[in-house]
């Protein structure tokens, strides 16, 4: 039986699904207003892990993993870089999938995005209005906090507690410092879709309480995300789901922890971050992915580059022992005791620790000449429902892009050539000669060097 903890009832319980046999999977995905970071990497490798195990159990996943793509945060990172919001949130998300792919993240079986699910939106804020649990007021309509007695039972807040330390901002037309924003008003500049309200935009908390009802409906099995969204993110996702349906948004709710940068939370509002797309580059995504599974899902994790070289060491090791025996038909046992450590709440640690020991017996009976072909099935089967060689790994070298700088008369060679060539690409942009500027970013492609335009410039990683 796989037991799971729930952050609902602070307990580990029996996993006992909705239907026999099959999962409904719900997974806060990205808010794209920035690049991923390391963190953003940790969650995502989490969840697929557990994915990927209940998938091996026999259990039919439907997986479902959203994009944010209209949020205050977004509209104000647009604003900065002068672009409109669905351009920034596309870009991102584009980011976002790269990095995924790079860490052997499965595709989700489903990905809605917010601006698509308006109408559901709509539907379920006019749900909360009609039963009393929300109200309109000038343009905006906000969720009345007072009116649910079980509010704070995921987090174990209480509202009168919480009262002292909320107001009202200016501009905020809420009756009670604690309601939340279930549709904003529209502001000049900002994206906005005609409403009963009027023209305005979805809150944030609204958006994946409407995208997990479409796709999963009521009850479903899991509802994942990161520690930091339990309040209030998820605490207002149930409010408003239960609130309006009557009935359990999820069964059980699991939470990763955070990664920790020199002892603090990594976090992009302080500019406390390490940019996961410029690690995948340079190191791949298999060593990155190693190291988030050497940590419980529900355990905060230090970064630092000494960690990422301790696991590029142990994955040579892996690659070795792979390359040296050959797979036969996985050893019973190991596979036995990888699903008693994995039922145990997806614990990824002891999973890590029972594949090196396998590696060890195996290379042990190897050099004494004996066979290791079931050790090495077994093997086999665990790095697969861990998904690390799913990864990308490291790349070997710097693209050769020698023909190139020779075609463009930039004399320098390896990385220094691709900078300089995309200087020469900049500068060209800048005096509207863009033939020439497309031209080097279509032969820099056909030498495996992809260009991405952003708001601090140009970088490159290899195709």
């Amino acid at each position: 039986m796989i037991r799971v903890y729930n952050t609902l009832t602070r307990r580990l319980e029996d996993f006992e699904t909705r239907e026999p046999g099959k999962v409904g999977m719900y997974v806060c995905g990205p808010t794209v207003q920035s690049e991923p970071h390391v963190g953003h990497g940790r969650g995502a490798v989490a969840f697929d892990v557990i994915r990927r195990y209940l998938t091996w159990r026999g259990y039919e996943v439907t997986y479902v993993r959203n994009i944010t793509d209209i949020e205050d945060k977004i509209i104000a990172a647009a604003a900065e870089t002068g672009e409109s919001t669905e351009s920034l949130a596309e870009r991102m998300g584009a980011r976002f999938a790269d990095a995924y792919r790079g860490l052997g993240v499965l595709a989700p079986d489903h990905e809605p995005k917010a601006s698509e699910h308006i109408e559901e939106i709509i539907d379920l804020t006019s749900r909360l209005i009609d039963r009393g649990l929300a109200y309109a007021s000038d343009g905006d309509v906000y969720f009345r906090v007072s009116a649910l007695e079980s509010y704070g039972k995921l987090s174990g807040t209480r509202p009168e507690e919480l009262r002292a330390g909320y107001r009202i901002e200016v501009g905020e037309s809420k009756i009670d410092p604690l309601d939340f924003a279930l549709w904003k008003g529209a502001k000049p500049g900002e994206p906005y879709w005609e409403s009963p309200w009027g023209p305005g935009r979805p809150g944030w908390h609204i958006e994946c309480s409407a995208m997990a009802g479409k796709y999963l409906g009521n009850g479903f099995d899991i509802h994942g995300g990161g520690s930091d969204l339990i309040f209030p993110h998820h605490e207002n996702e149930i409010a408003q789901s239960e609130g309006a349906s009557g009935e359990p948004l999820a069964r059980y709710w699991l939470h990763n922890g955070m990664v920790n940068l020199g002892g603090e939370k990594m976090s992009k509002s302080e500019g406390r971050v390490v940019d996961l797309a410029t690690i995948l580059s340079g190191r791949g995504g298999q060593a990155m992915r190693l190291l988030f599974l050497r940590a419980h899902y529900r355990s905060p994790i230090e970064y630092s580059s000494e960690l990422l070289d301790d696991a590029e060491e142990a994955l040579s090791r892996l690659v070795r022992f792979r390359e040296r025996v050959a797979p036969g038909e996985p050893d019973q046992a190991a596979l036995e005791r990888f699903r008693e450590i994995m039922d145990d709440d997806f614990s990824t640690p002891e999973a890590v620790s029972l594949m090196f020991d396998l590696v060890r017996e195996g290379n042990r009976i190897a050099d004494a000449g004996g066979d290791a072909a079931s050790l090495a099935g077994a093997v086999e089967e665990i790095v697969a429902v861990l998904g690390i060689f799913d990864a990308l790994p490291a790349p070997d070298e710097i693209p050769d892009v020698s023909a190139v700088a020779e075609r463009f008369g930039v004399t320098s060679s390896g990385a220094e050539a691709i900078e300089d060539l995309i200087e020469m690409r900049r500068v060209a942009r800048a005096e509207r000669r863009f033939e020439e500027a497309d031209a080097i970013r279509t032969a820099l492609e056909g030498a495996g060097v992809q260009l991405e335009d952003g708001p601090d410039g140009t970088r490159w990683v290899r195709l």
